[in-house]
């Protein structure tokens, strides 16, 4: 059996999505202002293990960089209402071979704990499995953060293993839960 064929227009031309309550826009320099906001979060980064600096010279590149790649595809999570900025989603790392591909969400301070992750990360995943064709799309958490383990269980991830002290933040050893859906599960209908 050979492994699905990707559909790499789905990466190079990012469709706009819609949930009830989000748009998932492409993410790209429009959204500079938002996304060097969230890199000044001390929640954001421990959630994220991120320490790294950065410039802003060097996150406006990147989000130069996005439109016409042909292994990821990057959203901004816009909310429907207010017209606000709510976070970033992302399918990263393709491994064409394998019908394979990672994924992360970050969502701006102020508005985990409210479904947007869930819902956005629903609409990514039918994105993933029925647009660009891949097999599995793979993340890892820290075991700090179950409350984004919750919201990727809802979405359809399932629990795949644990990566024991991947992280050592404020004095601490931290683990990894890896977590993946196929394209063969059982999706979640949205309540």
């Amino acid at each position: 059996m050979d492994a699905p064929a990707i559909d790499v227009s789905a990466l190079t031309d990012v469709a706009t999505l819609s949930t009830p309550r989000l748009r998932l826009e492409p993410l790209g320099i429009v959204h500079l202002d938002h996304v060097w906001d969230s890199l000044f979060d001390e929640e954001t980064l421990r959630l994220t293990g991120t320490r790294q600096s950065f410039t802003r010279e060097a996150v406006a590149r990147h989000l130069e960089s996005l439109a016409g790649r042909d292994d990821r595809a990057d959203w901004a999570l816009i909310d429907l209402e207010t017209e606000g900025y709510v976070g970033e989603i992302v399918l990263n790392e393709l491994n064409d071979d394998d019908a394979s591909i990672n994924f992360r969400v970050m969502l701006a301070a102020g508005r985990p704990g409210h479904g947007y992750g869930t819902e956005a990360t629903r609409a990514v995943l039918d994105y993933a499995f029925d647009q660009i064709g891949v097999h599995r799309v793979e993340l890892d958490v820290y075991s700090f953060n179950p409350r984004a383990q919750r919201s990727y269980e809802k979405a359809g991830f399932r629990h795949e293993g644990r990566q024991r002290d991947t992280l050592f933040w404020d004095g601490e050893w931290v683990d990894s839960i890896l977590m993946a859906v196929l394209s063969t599960d059982e999706r979640p209908v949205a309540p």
